[in-house]
Order: structure tokens, then C-alpha cells, then sequence
């Protein structure tokens, strides 16, 4: 009983009038079909509130989408005047995580602003950015901030102590697709931390080098926010729309993948880039974009 309490209270947060989109839902269950592995999918048209969800209340690892929490909480500081957007950071040897990430080849002493960690954390995704600001933060303070904010599902796991057993289970981070799919939409509508801080993290979204999964199948004119999340079992997006017939918000996590290869053809990036395209042609029916032949030498980002 205790292990069913987080999925009970999420299913408690969830709209009761939210009307069903039983067409669209009934496309996602024919696009999931014979995938290898968990997923799930939420889907909300912010215009006319109907929703499609495949196992929406399901928590799944973040990865790197967990990002998003920490931007909520170094916004929060700012807030309330306990850190400033543009104040100097001193970058230490022992901040750094291994990989591939730009702050990993800043030498000892050198100094960043924070804002600047904060671009790399969400548009490039750096891993030694993002603990850096978690750090500063404090692990606990954004999973205060989450809880008070209605979230009963989505934390922070790594680094915060007690949750031991959740990053052993969901890595750094867990959460569900509507709670991604409800992050998002507060931010869009300035009711993440203030309306000041929600504007600001909306243009942070909105610049994500990480292009050529979901991103991909809308077309580059369109105004989009999004976060993408991917370690060897799991892989994650979650975008928000601003379509010309009204925004739409949507979210595909997963887990336990059997394809675990880094490739462009992998099973569940191609998924979501699928899943994207439907819902791009099913709420812009007339649109006749289609990418350009060729552009995919264009989007190895690596």
C-alpha cells in the first residue's frame, strides 16, 4: 500500500474535467504498438483542454530532463534575492563531471556568470552545469519547491540525501509524463516561481541546441520550448508547442529500452520523433511542411 501512495496522490492532481481526445489517443496506442520497452505519453491542447495520455501517471527516470527542476529552483533564490542571475561563479577542479560537456574544459579558478551555467544547464545540457547549480541550490530546496507546488511525483534523486533508494531505481531524477507535461505549462503561463522568472526560463527552453528528436518533426519557424532527457535505458522529451492553432504541450518518457545503442536510429528516439509528427499533423492538419531532403547530415549533434 505504501508504494501505491505516489501514484494515488499524482492521480489526485490530474483535472477531472479534462476532456479525452479519443481520436488521438487511439493514434498514440497505434504508434507505441510492438515498442520494445516502458513508455508513456501525455498530451494536453492547452487551447481546447483535451488530453490523450498512455500511461501518463507512470513514473519514469527523468535523466537529463530533470534539469528543468533545478532551473525552477536557482529561479526561486533569485526570487527572493538569494542569488542573482548575473552574479560570478568560481569554477573548481571538483565540480567537474566527466564527459564531453563545454564547463568540463574551464580550468580551476576561472570564473562564469550564473547565467551563463544556466544556458549551458538547459540549451546544451551540461551535466557539470547542472550539479553545479544543484549544488548551489540544494537538492532538497527544489524538491520543497516541487512538493509546494503541487508536484507529488516529480524530484531530484541524485545527491539528496535519503532518496537513495529512488536513484537506484530512477537515476537522477523520476517523474511522470503529465508532471513534465505540468511543469511546462506553468512556465508558459508565468506561474513557475513569477511570472519575471517563468519568462526567463521559457527563453532559456526555447534554445536548445538538442534539435534532432522531436524538434525535428515540427517546422523551425515554430515557437517551441522543450527538454530532452537520455541515458542507456531511458529516453525522454518533452516539448510545448506554440502552434498557430493553439499551443499543445506533450511528453514521451521511457524506460527499460531494449535498444540501448547511441545511434540516430535508435527505437525510442525514433519514437518520439514519430509521436511529434503525429501530433504536429494532427493538430496542424493543413500544414504541408515536411523536412527538407537531406537535413538529417544537418542534425548529428553530438
Amino acid at each position: 500500500m505504501k508504494n501505491l501512495i505516489p501514484y494515488l496522490l499524482l492521480l489526485l492532481t490530474i483535472p477531472t474535467f479534462a476532456q479525452t481526445d479519443k481520436k488521438l489517443t487511439k493514434q498514440l496506442e497505434e504508434a507505441v504498438k510492438g515498442f520494445n520497452g516502458d513508455i508513456g505519453i501525455y498530451v494536453h491542447n492547452l487551447k481546447t483542454g483535451k488530453t490523450a495520455a498512455f500511461n501518463a501517471d507512470s513514473i519514469f527516470p527523468t535523466a537529463s530532463m530533470v534539469k528543468t527542476a533545478i532551473q525552477c529552483g536557482v529561479m526561486d533564490k533569485i526570487e527572493k534575492g538569494e542569488l542573482q542571475y548575473n552574479q560570478k561563479l568560481v569554477y573548481r577542479d571538483s565540480l567537474l563531471y566527466a564527459g564531453e560537456d563545454i564547463l568540463g574544459s574551464f580550468k580551476n579558478g576561472d570564473t562564469i556568470q550564473l547565467s551563463k551555467v544556466a544556458m549551458l544547464m538547459i540549451t546544451m545540457s551540461d551535466n557539470t552545469a547542472s550539479l553545479w547549480l544543484q549544488k548551489l541550490v540544494g537538492g532538497d530546496y527544489i524538491n520543497n519547491w516541487l512538493q509546494q507546488n503541487g508536484f507529488n511525483v516529480f524530484r531530484v534523486n541524485s545527491r539528496v540525501p535519503g532518496r537513495e533508494a529512488f536513484r537506484k531505481k530512477y537515476g537522477w531524477g523520476m517523474s511522470s509524463p503529465y508532471e513534465m507535461c505540468k511543469l511546462f505549462t506553468m512556465i508558459n503561463d508565468g506561474q513557475a516561481v513569477s511570472p519575471a522568472a517563468s519568462e526567463r526560463m521559457m527563453r532559456n527552453l526555447t534554445r536548445i541546441y538538442w534539435d534532432e528528436r522531436a524538434l525535428s518533426a515540427i517546422p523551425p519557424y515554430i515557437h517551441t520550448a522543450s527538454k530532452q532527457g537520455a541515458v542507456n535505458e531511458a529516453k525522454s522529451e518533452t516539448v510545448l508547442v506554440n502552434a498557430p492553432h493553439g499551443d499543445y504541450v506533450f511528453s514521451v518518457m521511457t524506460n527499460n529500452i531494449k535498444d540501448q545503442r547511441w545511434t540516430t536510429d535508435n527505437e525510442a528516439e525514433m519514437l518520439i520523433t514519430k509521436i511529434s509528427t503525429v501530433l504536429w499533423h494532427y493538430y496542424e492538419p493543413k500544414s504541408t511542411w515536411k523536412p527538407a531532403d537531406g537535413v538529417g547530415k544537418f542534425m548529428k549533434n553530438e
